[in-house]
């Protein structure tokens, strides 16, 4: 019953010791001093979960606005934007940020301004681009598919062919 007691005692200590330097390096306020909460960040078997917030804005969708299009095609085209400010209900934001497992961050914004129910204005972090250069100008392409022999003969027939019990075309 002592060597229990005793070996709670050294544990306990030991635990209680291991805490206080942890936080004794943390106060040096050194570069060790950040080193030691950060010591599992780079440890490949952490999962770290990326975190996505807002809109997905892609330019794809930023090219298919142009100016006069309806709320509701806008919406339609867009989804619901994230701010729709009760002072400015002519204005919409649109706002996206992920941060990466990596500990990178991306923040993609975009404003659409409206008269009379009309897009006017597009502005943020992406432009239309030329007409030149989207995929809806371009040629379409026709592509002819070839018809192929329909077999009429049903499973059995063929499997009875395929042991040589049938002869072809019977």
């Amino acid at each position: 019953m002592q060597k229990l007691l005793i070996y709670c005692v050294i544990s306990a200590s030991l635990l209680t010791a291991g805490c206080s330097t942890v936080d004794t390096v943390k106060s040096w306020g050194t570069a060790i001093g950040n080193a030691v909460p950060n010591l599992l960040n780079g440890t490949p078997l952490m999962y770290r979960q990326e975190i996505q917030q807002g809109n997905i804005i892609t330019q794809e969708m930023i090219n298919k606005l142009h100016p006069g299009m309806a709320r509701r095609q806008v919406k339609y085209i867009m989804g619901t934007p994230l701010l729709m400010d009760v002072f400015h209900q002519d204005r919409w934001d649109y706002f996206y940020s992920i941060k990466k497992d990596s500990g990178s961050l991306i923040q993609e914004r975009i404003s659409l301004s409206f008269k009379e129910d009309k897009l006017t204005k597009i502005e943020g972090d992406f432009r239309p681009t030329p007409a030149s250069n989207t995929l809806e100008t371009k040629k379409e392409i026709i592509v002819q598919v070839p018809d192929h022999e329909v077999d009429e003969q049903g499973f059995f027939s063929r499997t009875l062919e395929k042991m040589g019990l049938v002869a072809d075309g019977d």
